[in-house]
């Protein structure tokens, strides 16, 4: 007997999805909703998951705009923008992200999961090669825009600073607003006139690294000699991969690794407050790191931090990207700022970051589709938010902690660069 396929929203059948979405929907429009992270969470995981089935079978936007990531994203964002939701509604939605930093739960699981699962040789291998083609990306698009600020007569200068640089900075805590003050402090202007200029390059470079994304994820697919699916290095010697078969459910050791997770995070909480001139983002991925290589991280607690991961990344992305579209995808802002000549500054800025990750990385052994996505447009994006939206566009999750390397380090480079580089060309700006 042939058995018919069941169709999933998320994780329910669609016979009883269609009963909880109703029940979600209803909740949403009284205010009727559970109070905290879990009201929160329902309304971002039904929803979230709703329109990543509509962007799963939408054509074009499945195969180059990132599917049901885009139109998660892109319609949370939208239903904001319109102000569909009553004021209670989208307060809770606001506080899930901002208040109950489920964001940062999700980054978390998948920074100390995929380093502390990896094989540390491998991880040793890994880390000195990645930082080249970062770099690269950074120059090649420091380049290509500035020569397309110099032709349409937006100026070279202004293109690299108000446009590039920005959009390479990791995000907006993080990358635009350490940069507007960098700017206040060896320019003309103060910080809010700085980042009124680099806000809307910021978001327009995080939803065109998205979309970006979709179209790598459908070249690969189109040219299986450029991608590895997954796996950044060509060489099968330095596969990150785990067997999952070898894995059997343990509550004991989601709970052990829950609580390491959270204990990585206030190694990187208290790091960053000796020395903050780096995210507490930086300091986890360095303390998971130096755990790992070291050998001092406990053999006998790497399961419970894989089997964390894992159920995060299974259960975790449809609410993620909701509430990312919801509170952070400032749909005014990309209309307001939709100039051709800015447009195509902003979109040099992400071609130049897949080129040179492209090109070089390609020399060194990476996967380009890989290296150009963690690489390339994980510095293009809006920092951690903006990983879990690109890689998710891209169905490569697997490269959280290459593209969080990317977001958090590469992100404190750009703000080194800008220290360096507003004085020496922004003189009068």
């Amino acid at each position: 007997m042939n058995e018919t396929k069941t169709c999933y929203f998320g994780l329910f059948p669609a016979k009883y999805f269609i009963v909880i979405l109703a029940f979600t929907i209803i909740g949403v429009a009284t205010g009727c909703n559970a109070n905290g992270f879990l009201g929160g969470f329902v309304i971002c995981t039904v929803l979230g998951s709703f329109l990543d089935k509509i962007g799963e079978k939408l054509p074009i936007v499945n195969t180059y705009l990132g599917g049901g990531a885009f139109v998660g994203l892109f319609g949370a964002g939208t239903i904001a923008f319109l102000n569909l939701f009553p004021e209670s509604s989208a307060s809770l939605v606001t506080d899930f992200v901002k208040t109950y930093d489920y964001n940062g739960l999700l980054v978390g699981a998948l920074i100390c999961g995929s380093i502390l699962s990896m094989d540390r040789s491998l991880l040793i291998k890994a880390g000195s090669r990645f930082f080249i083609p970062l770099i690269c990306g950074i120059m090649s698009a420091f380049a290509l825009t500035g020569l397309l600020g110099q032709i349409t007569g937006y100026g070279w200068r202004e293109a690299i600073l108000f446009v590039s640089l920005p959009i390479m900075g990791g995000g907006t805590a993080a990358g635009a607003v350490p940069t507007a003050s960098t700017y206040e402090a060896l320019l003309l202007h103060d910080s809010g006139y700085y980042l009124s200029l680099m806000m809307p390059a910021v978001i327009l470079g995080n939803a065109m690294s998205i979309v970006a994304a979709g179209f790598l994820k459908a070249v690969g697919k189109k040219h299986p000699a450029t991608t590895g699916n997954g796996k950044i290095f060509k060489d099968p010697a330095m596969s990150f991969s785990s067997d999952e078969s070898s894995h059997t459910i343990d509550f004991a050791e989601l709970g052990r690794g829950f609580v390491i997770t959270g204990i990585f995070y206030i190694i990187g909480m208290l790091l960053n407050k000796i020395f903050p001139m780096f995210h507490y983002y930086a300091w986890t991925i360095i303390a998971c790191a130096l755990c790992k290589i070291s050998g001092f991280f406990p053999k006998a607690l790497e399961e419970g931090i894989y089997q964390w991961y894992k159920f995060i990344s299974k259960i975790g992305i449809p609410a993620i990207l909701f509430s990312i579209g919801f509170v952070y995808t400032d749909i005014g802002s990309i209309i307001e700022n939709f100039s051709l000549v800015y447009v195509l500054l902003v979109l040099a800025t992400v071609a130049g970051a897949v080129i040179g990750t492209w090109v070089i990385g390609g020399l060194l052994g990476f996967y380009k589709i890989e290296i150009s996505l963690a690489a390339g447009l994980c510095m293009a994006n809006m920092g951690g938010s903006g990983d879990v939206a690109t890689l998710g566009a891209a169905d490569r999750m697997e490269l959280m902690p290459f593209a969080q390397i990317s977001s958090r380090l590469g992100g404190a480079l750009i703000i080194i660069i800008s220290s360096f580089l507003a004085p020496l060309i922004g003189m009068g700006l």
